[in-house]
């Protein structure tokens, strides 16, 4: 039986969080894992300030692999880069059971995990092995429910994975950590902003002398890349003042995530977890993430990449999202009701999309509803 297979059998039968657990062990055990190439769909494109090189765009959010456990197996799906985390300097258990919901009918998803994890020097110690992988790997830093200084978690975050890590993701934008999403008001994000970029200096000078120590000097590589990941549930206003903030003066991010889980509750939802408290993600976040992602795009498309993720479950999705202004998307609830054989009907899907409207790499579509 392939994972996929036995993925949709425990979706079915087990609940939620227990068939995640599940999913995962299995994926370590190696169980019907596919080698699926990356490059066959020649839809490789490049993060032009970020500097990554991805074989595809489509990617793997945060959220799946919150402890760089199974980032290697996720990559033989078809997967042009992976996320791993959310994680925080200290384990910490999350929010209490239970809080993974399934909106069947919605193509859905509701969590309120609180940043479950098992700390930065487990994950510290796994993710190491990403550096050799040709695809991407990236890690989403957060922040403790009990820390006394948040930022402290972010600044010691980005320390710890830097030297591992292809590029970091700096998530102030989960709402299951009570007060977390305050940071990206004004004056809270730009002092995160400078004392995270201090952060990223003292890890590149670090880096480079660890490299240095060990005879590798000549393998040091240019500055990690770092994202900003945001909620949905941003008007007008905010939108403005976080470009405004990085914009600012020595900004250092090379761009952001958009979107994360959003606490609105569409009227069309159907199912009986409908009323749950938690972030809502999947299917009824598409719109919603796609609007906020063109918003910050027609301001910045061309200073910073951008991202794409939410809701995202075809090849005409991932699409709307490039058009939109992202340089590359990223997905995770639609597993939960596709399996991971999605990655590579969307890579596709997406590659056949881009040629019938004439465009000889995704590049060249990025942006394309704005123009």
């Amino acid at each position: 039986m392939s994972l996929a297979g036995l993925g949709t059998i425990l979706a079915r039968s087990l609940p939620p969080e227990a068939a995640h657990t599940a999913t995962i062990k299995a994926l370590k055990a190696g169980i019907g894992l596919p080698k699926v190439s990356p490059l066959q769909w020649n839809t490789p494109v490049k993060l032009p300030h970020a500097g990554l090189q991805l074989f595809n765009p489509v990617g793997l959010a945060a959220g799946f692999d919150k402890n760089a456990e199974v980032f290697e197996q996720m990559l033989r799906f078809g997967f042009g880069f992976v996320e791993c985390g959310t994680v925080t300097p200290r384990p910490q258990p999350g929010n209490p059971k239970p809080r993974l919901f399934r909106l069947t009918e919605d193509a859905a998803v509701i969590n309120r995990m609180g940043f479950n994890n098992e700390g930065l020097r487990a994950f510290s110690a796994r993710i190491r092995h990403a550096q050799k992988r040709l695809s991407p790997v990236g890690a989403n830093v957060g922040a403790n429910k009990d820390s006394e200084d948040r930022i402290a978690d972010y600044e010691a975050g980005i320390e710890a994975v830097y030297p591992y890590a292809h590029y970091i993701t700096i998530n102030i934008s989960s709402p299951n950590t009570p007060g977390l999403r305050g940071l990206q008001d004004k004056g809270a994000l730009q002092e995160l902003l400078e004392r995270c970029g201090a952060a990223r200096d003292k890890a590149q000078a670090d880096y480079g002398q660890e490299l240095k120590d060990e005879g590798r000097f000549e393998e040091e590589e240019d500055w990690k890349p770092v994202f900003l990941k945001v909620a949905p549930d941003l008007d007008a206003t905010a939108i403005g003042d976080i470009i405004e903030v990085l914009r600012g003066p020595g900004h250092w991010l090379s761009g952001l995530i958009v979107s994360n889980t959003t606490l609105e509750r569409p009227d069309t939802l159907k199912s009986e977890h409908k009323s749950e408290a938690g972030g809502l993600s999947g299917a009824p976040l598409f719109v919603k993430s796609t609007r906020i992602l063109q918003e910050f795009a027609s301001e910045i498309i061309g200073e910073f990449d951008l991202i794409g993720a939410g809701g995202i479950s075809s090849g005409a999705d991932a699409y709307a999202k490039i058009r939109a202004g992202a340089h590359a998307v990223q997905l995770y609830s639609a597993l939960v009701y596709h399996g991971p054989d999605l990655v590579a009907e969307i890579n596709k899907d997406l590659a056949a999309r881009l040629h019938a409207d004439g465009f000889t790499s995704v590049e060249q579509a990025v942006g394309a509803d704005l123009r």
